[in-house]
């Protein structure tokens, strides 16, 4: 009652907001303004909620299990946009899948939501704790935290509040998938039945890629127009990553560097940080599909195109994963590896902790810092051949989560 009195008054800004403000009207409309009746799932629905792009991703192999193993239809929650378009280009011809964006917790959507569809189970893809999904959801099915994980910084907090997540944790989530024996200590000492949690491992490991034909490489690097240089592909990176990655790259030889922004609305600051510094660019959309022309010479690539991170990892003769030189946690570290790359990665690894480490210990990536660090790991990686096998064992050992998660439902 609380919790949702307090959400009563941020409401009140927020129709000045709604009303006077273009860009978050649409972000609102968008959550608050959906036609729930559309959805009509009467049969047994299973609710998976998504914070965006990346846990889209990360529940790739848990649906299609789903829907290989069990007669559930799925109801796909969303965050945001890009975790929204993601959904909606994996799964909009699919008639067993409905895709929403998620109502920011409101208690009424909530509840118009759960009166269009007979729900057997919640699924909170890691660590998304809504008190009204969760609530209202417990009371029509079965609620799984899936995924489940409290970084350090989170753990800290959580402590703070641990009388408020206690009766969400002890009464309403049935039960706790969560990735290592560090998280299932957390959620324990945060009120969470012991009984209730399992150790099932990281869904990243579940991923299965697209594996890309060599005529698909091939198509791909001539598109690029690429001139036979090596490739250097910098995934998912984030604000004061470009200017690191950039000093390196400008040490390097016969290499084009690849910048591919985990959000496109960086792209313009990218071609003005470029262009203060004299480095030759284009964009990704320019050249797509363009028949070659000697002219289109420069030095990067600006991809400003969702979905094709993944096919230039494919192609890349050096990888870097975003996220991890600036304080964000880092993206995955498992996709460059699928496409047996060796990532180089920064320190700031919460999101990717454990995964990082094992990555470290085989000795199938290596960690930097600075500028001068990624460029001494180029020169590491160039001389090294890579250990195929030793990825093969990373994968092979930490397979089936999804699987593991399914026997809760």
């Amino acid at each position: 009652m609380i919790y949702n009195f307090l959400r009563m008054i941020i409401y009140i800004p927020l129709v000045f907001i709604y009303i006077f403000n273009r860009k978050k009207r649409e972000f609102l409309k968008k959550r608050f303004f959906q036609d729930f009746k559309k959805l009509n799932l009467r049969e047994n629905c299973i609710w998976i909620h998504c914070s965006s792009v990346g846990e889209v991703n990360l529940t790739d192999s848990l649906i299609k299990k789903i829907l290989e193993k069990t007669e559930n239809d799925i109801l796909l929650s969303v965050f945001t946009d890009t975790g929204y378009e993601t959904a909606e280009k994996k799964y909009s011809n699919n008639l067993r899948i409905k895709i929403i964006y998620f109502p920011l917790d409101d208690y009424l959507s909530i509840k118009r939501i759960l009166k269009n569809i007979r729900l057997r189970t919640l699924i909170i893809i890691e660590t998304e704790i809504w008190p009204n999904l969760i609530s209202l959801c417990s009371k029509e099915g079965r609620v799984i935290l899936a995924n489940g994980r409290i970084s350090d910084k989170s753990f800290k907090k959580n402590q703070k509040i641990k009388f408020i997540l206690k009766s969400l944790l002890c009464e309403k989530i049935d039960f706790f998938c969560v990735q290592t024996e560090i998280d299932r200590e957390r959620f324990e000492s945060l009120g969470a039945d012991k009984n209730k949690i399992k150790v099932t491992g990281n869904l990243k490991f579940d991923i299965e890629l697209e594996n890309f034909s060599d005529l698909e490489k091939e198509k791909l690097k001539n598109d690029i127009f690429y001139n036979k240089k090596k490739i250097f592909v910098c995934g998912s990176t984030r604000t004061g990553e470009d200017e690191i990655l950039i000093e390196s790259f400008k040490r390097l030889k016969n290499y084009i560097l690849v910048l591919v922004p985990r959000h496109l609305d960086r792209v313009n600051k990218i071609e003005n940080l470029l262009e203060k510094q004299g480095i030759s660019y284009k964009k990704y959309s320019e050249i797509e599909n363009v028949s070659k022309d000697s002219s289109l010479d420069y030095q990067v690539l600006i991809v400003d195109k969702m979905g094709v991170l993944r096919k230039f990892y494919s192609i890349a003769d050096i990888t870097f994963v975003g996220g991890t030189l600036v304080n964000i946690g880092g993206h995955s570290l498992l996709e460059p590896l699928f496409y047996r790359k060796t990532p180089i990665f920064g320190e700031y690894l919460q999101n990717v902790k454990d995964i990082s480490k094992e990555i470290l210990k085989r000795k199938i990536g290596y960690l930097a810092k600075n500028s001068q660090d990624i460029y001494e790991d180029i020169l590491k990686i160039e001389k090294n051949d890579l250990d195929i096998k030793e990825i093969e064992n990373f994968f092979k050992e930490n397979q089936n989560v999804a699987e593991k998660i399914i026997e809760k439902i």
